[in-house]
Parts: structure tokens; sequence; C-alpha cells
């Protein structure tokens, strides 16, 4: 069933878990990241964004996502991960997607401020969802020169952002990263419990692959309501490649399929949103 982010982001807030958000952008990913909400009865989005359009034609593919979120017994959203402009984020919503996110963290405050308010004053009268990021989460590069030029979300900002914007979910800069990381993260739990006390709308933590398990629980348990995952579904995919090499293509899809399943179930469960549909 199609469901509202606000709701389970707000279910999750209260109840202290954190809802999977996973990349999707080929049916195996697609059809495994479902085959693991369905299974562990748990609320689900499934994302696509600009990153992935060399690979897969969205404008097809959309509808499979929108198809499988219609069909499935669990609530399931589709959204649109990193939109970066206005004329993005309406595209996605055009195509199927009923939750987007309007990242300009790349600009300074007031125009990051500016860019995000556009396309929420645009979809909140549609009932569209708008996702905002404060702070900007690293790019997909070595982790330690990441860090050494990293800007963190500043809390003392947040509830001036979240206002002015009226964005409906915050994603926080802690010092996660997209990509694979290559040593081992070191997150800012602080500025989680700042901005957690400065606003009121749930939390995001991307760049989650590859975060520890101990680390996850307690970003939850500080009040990270949605958690992003991609690396991770592409890693066990590539596993799946390597140990079905010998197989027929028919056979290493479905290897592939379940492996998606696997991972995707793995962090179902470690969010903690297993039976919560």
């Amino acid at each position: 069933m199609l469901a509202d982010i606000r709701y389970w982001e707000n279910d999750a807030k209260e109840k202290h878990y954190a809802v999977p958000h996973f990349n999707v952008w080929n049916a195996e990913m697609l059809m495994g990241a479902m085959d693991a909400a369905e299974e562990l009865r748990s609320p689900v989005i499934i994302s696509f964004g600009s990153g992935f359009v060399g690979n897969t034609v969205f404008e097809d593919f959309c509808w499979m996502m929108e198809s499988m979120a219609k069909k499935a017994t669990v609530p399931t959203i589709t959204h649109w991960d990193h939109g970066r402009s206005l004329d993005i984020v309406k595209n996605a919503y055009e195509h199927g997607m009923n939750s987007v996110m309007r990242d300009a963290s790349a600009f300074d405050l007031e125009e990051n401020i500016r860019l995000t308010k556009e396309v929420v004053d645009y979809f909140h009268p549609l009932g569209i969802p708008v996702e905002a990021e404060l702070g900007h989460v690293g790019n997909e590069t070595v982790y330690e020169e990441a860090l050494a030029s990293y800007k963190y979300t500043d809390p003392s900002q947040a509830a001036e952002f979240v206002a002015r914007t009226g964005c409906d979910s915050l994603a926080v800069a802690i010092g996660n990263q997209h990509g694979v990381y290559t040593s081992e993260p070191k997150l800012n739990f602080e500025v989680v419990e700042k901005v957690r006390d400065a606003v009121s709308v749930p939390l995001v933590l991307h760049g989650a692959s590859g975060i520890g398990d101990d680390d996850i629980r307690h970003a939850i348990r500080l009040g990270i309501t949605k958690i992003n995952i991609h690396t991770e579904l592409c890693q066990a995919a590539m596993d799946a490649v390597r140990e079905n090499a010998n197989a027929t293509f028919l056979e290493l899809e479905r290897a592939v399929r379940a492996a998606v399943k696997k991972r995707a179930s793995e962090k179902i469960i470690l969010f903690g949103s297993d039976g919560k549909a």
C-alpha cells in the first residue's frame, strides 16, 4: 500500500525505531528490498535519485516502483533522493514519487533556505512532504579527506532552518558519508542530540552503509527516524555475482535478488522496524 512518509517517520520517532530507506534502481534491488519488507512486516521507503539515471531510465522504472508500492501489503513510500532542482523533483512527482528530498546543502544557509522553501511551497499544496538537508553529508571520496573539510550540521541554525523552510524532515551531517567508508566512521552524536532538541521534525541519517551496528542503534536512540542504505545493497549484489559466476543469467538474477533481500532484512531488524507495519 502506498503510504505517507510523515506518518511513519513520526511513528518511528515516537516508538524509537527507524524507517528503512533503500535506494533501488533495478528490478533485483527493488524486488529484494520489497521481499524483505513484506516478510518482516516493515514499513519501507523505496527511492531513486539522479545518480542512477546512467544505469536506469527513471521515467520507465518508476512505474514498477509505484506498482509494487501500491500492491504491497506493507506501507511503502516512493521517494526521490537528493533532488538538486525544483524541475527534478517535479519530474519525480509526475512519475509516481509521493515524497521528495530537496538537497540544497551545497549552498550557504540563506540559499539553502530559499531553494528548499521553493520546493516546500510548491509541494505542500499537493500534499507531498519534503525532506531537506542542513550541513552537507560527505560525498563519495576518501573518508579522511572528507572529514578534513566536513560541513557538520550547525545545531544553532536548525530551528531557524526548519521554521523558514517548512520542511517535513531534516537530514543531518554528523560525520556520515555517501559510498564506501575507507576508515571507521567517526560520528558526532552531540550534533544529533542538539538538533533533536531544537526541532520537532523527524531526523534522517544518510550514508549509513558501513556504519557499525552499535552506532546505528545509538543514533536511533537519540532520535534518528529514517536511515538511508544503498552501498551495502550493491555490495551484497556483487558478492552474489562473484559467488554465482558460473550460473546461468536467470539463476544469477535470482541469487542477486536473494542477496539484496538478506542484506535489507538485516537492516530492517537492526533499525527495529520489523513488525511495525
